[in-house]
């Protein structure tokens, strides 16, 4: 079936966001701005049970980008960790092995499962840890990864081709792996106004195990700062190891999210 991107024409392939959209990404600092202000809200989610939780940033970005996330999880009872690695550049194939090492550091360090939270190119890691690696994984929550259908459309795509040395294409079977179900449970978090990457590329396949949340008008260099998306992250993490209940979109940032039936059609 031939897909269609926001405001695009019948091509076949979707595209990445346009140029409105990419410019409008400056809104990212008012995401954060907005997270200080409504941080008593904020602290009203459900608490966490200590388990460790490894933060995964974005493309080009370093664990500074996160830094915000993991004080909000600490506050709440988790015991979250950077990556270490330095600045992002790319290469799913060439990190593999670091990633998985820090995996098992933590695992071996807690005696617990890890839960994820990957932001955009992170999220894509995340979901190749939980594949390799599930014994090790609690909780997968992706925001703004482009994991799914035509994972070309985005504003990033050439410029991680170039740093990583790695075609994001190339690999069929890894990429319609990565598009398929995790044997964990997981969450992907996305805004159709995104600037960078294609909404249509966050979207898995819901399952009993699995659920799209989807955030109006958040950004994507916001999505790890913005109320409503760090209010789902704490509630996902807050469920007890080896359940599942579909996200409820009720509280304090119910405005935030489109319909269930919206976010999983």
């Amino acid at each position: 079936m031939t897909e269609f991107a926001d405001g695009g024409e019948e091509t076949g392939r979707l595209r990445p966001p346009g140029l409105g959209l990419l410019l409008a990404e400056i809104r990212g600092i008012f995401e954060f701005n907005a997270s200080l202000m409504l941080s008593p809200f904020l602290m009203g989610a459900p608490r966490g049970d200590g388990h460790p939780v490894l933060t995964l940033p974005g493309f080009l970005a370093s664990d500074l980008s996160m830094a915000p996330m993991r004080r909000y999880l600490t506050e709440l009872g988790y015991d979250p960790h950077a990556w270490r690695m330095g600045r992002n550049v790319g290469g799913i194939a060439r990190l593999r092995s670091a990633l998985r090492k820090r995996l098992g550091e933590i695992y071996q360090t807690s005696g617990r499962k890890v839960s994820i939270v990957g932001w955009s190119l992170g999220g894509v890691y995340a979901r190749d840890l939980a594949l390799h690696a599930p014994q090790m994984v609690r909780y997968v929550v992706t925001l703004g990864s482009p994991f799914a259908n035509d994972v070309r459309a985005t504003n990033a795509t050439r410029l991680y081709e170039a740093l990583s040395g790695e075609t994001v294409d190339a690999d069929l079977e890894l990429r319609e792996a990565l598009a398929g179900d995790l044997p964990v449970p997981t969450t992907s978090i996305y805004s159709r106004a995104d600037g960078v990457v294609n909404w249509n590329t966050c979207r898995l396949r819901p399952s009993d195990t699995s659920e799209n949340i989807e955030v109006f008008l958040a950004s994507h260099i916001g999505l790890g700062v913005n109320p409503a998306v760090l209010w789902a992250v704490a509630d996902r993490l807050a469920q007890a190891e080896g359940q599942f209940s579909q996200f409820d979109r009720s509280g304090p940032f119910a405005i935030a999210y489109a319909p269930a039936e919206q976010a999983q059609s």
